[in-house]
């Protein structure tokens, strides 16, 4: 592949910036103390202080880089019930009661999704565009079948299958075996959908500092302190909103999260009689993969955004984008032609149960652990962790009553995750 398969103004960043650019509040005045202090200016944390702040709360919201520069605005834009494990697992792992309670909180926070983006009037195309998730080997369509005719326990997701005869009316592609359709699953525009939140933030109050890493926080009698890099304060609360960009600021957080890198390429303009050809629908998609592709059109259906983990380790995104070129055309060989316009990566905050967690420690809130699913669950949990650091709210979360995870030598350096890469790439070629 050469330099050729890159737009003259090709950028090695989000095709999201483009209409929202992580905003700069670093010439913000850091208070001398808050009554909150929010590390993580993501989705986690402007939920959560839009809360406090509403609340009466004095709210400062820390971020060591720009606001948004995290993976709030390096996803791909889609939004589904956000629990990974199915009701059978949860139920072995947990009892029938926290498994319900647990998928229950998953819808939750699609329903909260709609709520917010009504209720504060953002303007950020949040669309029930419905999802397709294709079988990428026969047995697996059988499989979802099955699924599918059994029904949900607990969501009422409205499903139904598309046979690989009538694939056509979903995608144009002879790479999937027929797939499942999600009705209820939305789209989102990341680039507006993060700075009409932080609007509504600032508007509520809060201060927001961008550029001041947060070193290190001590316990006081009462409270916190918060040493910075641009300076020390108080805290009387504080809230962890770090995810898949968690470091050695909380060493318990730190080694409880896998950052794994995931990947994002934006086409081209593309001919729109061709995009209309292979994508009939505005659907988000994604596959029966381990190592899943996830893709969709950009809101105004001008350019494909293909997204997936193509690395055994972490590398460039100009490198990435010529192994992510090739995974998407294998897909649609028709696009062999389109050239990448943008190409990025961001951390996922995984765990080692596939389930987000949140919490409190005397004080010390958190909410992290999306596992890749984290535009609605961030964006819930934030919401539900700002409630509880306001004393809103007293009833925990599902989420706080399971526990959190992690393994013996591990402190958050994933080393194992090139070979756990290249197992997932071989039960992906058998389907197992």
């Amino acid at each position: 592949m050469s330099a050729a398969l890159f737009t003259d103004d090709f950028k090695a960043a989000p095709y999201w910036w483009e209409t929202g650019a992580p905003a700069d509040f670093s010439k913000t005045l850091l208070p001398s103390e808050a009554d909150v202090v929010v590390v993580g200016a993501g989705y986690t944390g402007l939920n959560a202080a839009l809360q406090t702040a509403r609340a009466g709360l004095s709210t400062l919201v820390l971020d060591a880089e720009a606001a948004g520069w995290g993976c709030s605005t390096r996803n791909g834009g889609q939004v589904s019930t956000s629990v990974k494990p199915s009701l059978s697992t949860l139920q072995k792992r947990h009892g029938s009661t926290i498994a319900r309670a647990l998928l229950e909180e998953g819808q939750a926070s699609l329903d909260y999704m709609h709520a917010l983006v009504r209720d504060e009037q953002l303007d950020c195309d949040f669309r029930e565009t419905g999802r397709f998730h294709g079988a990428h080997l026969p047995h697996l369509y059988d499989t979802m079948a099955a699924e599918c005719e059994t029904g949900h326990k607990v969501w009422n997701t409205g499903a139904y299958m598309v046979p690989k005869a009538e694939m056509d009316r979903e995608l144009a592609t002879d790479a999937y075996h027929g797939g499942m359709v999600f009705p209820h699953h939305c789209s989102i525009d990341v680039g507006k959908y993060h700075p009409a939140l932080l609007n509504k933030v600032v508007k509520a109050g809060a201060i927001v500092k961008s550029h001041c890493p947060v070193v290190s926080l001590e316990r006081l009698a009462s409270g916190f302190r918060v040493l910075t890099k641009c300076g020390a304060m108080k805290a009387g609360k504080v809230i962890l909103a770090t995810n898949g960009y968690s470091g050695p600021l909380s060493p318990d957080h730190q080694r409880r999260i896998i950052p794994i890198g995931s990947y994002v390429i934006a086409t081209e303009e593309l001919d729109q009689a061709l995009v209309d050809r292979l994508f009939p629908t505005d659907r988000i998609l994604s596959d029966t993969r381990k190592l899943v592709y996830y893709y969709r059109l950009s809101p105004d259906r001008k350019r494909l955004l293909f997204g997936g983990r193509v690395s055994l380790n972490e590398t460039d995104p100009a490198k990435s984008a010529i192994r992510l070129h090739q995974d998407m055309t294998a897909l649609f060989p028709e696009l062999k032609r389109a050239r990448i316009s943008h190409s990025w990566m961001g951390f996922v905050g995984y765990t080692f149960d596939t389930l987000a967690h949140c919490g409190e420690d005397k004080g010390l809130f958190h909410a992290m652990g999306y596992c890749g699913s984290g535009v609605g669950m961030a964006s819930y949990l934030g919401m539900r962790m700002g409630r509880k650091a306001a004393g809103l709210e007293t009833e925990p979360s599902a989420f706080e009553q399971i526990t959190f995870p992690t393994r013996p030598l591990y402190t958050g350096n994933p080393w194992f995750l090139a070979p756990s890469v290249l197992v997932f790439r071989l039960r992906d070629r058998f389907g197992i």
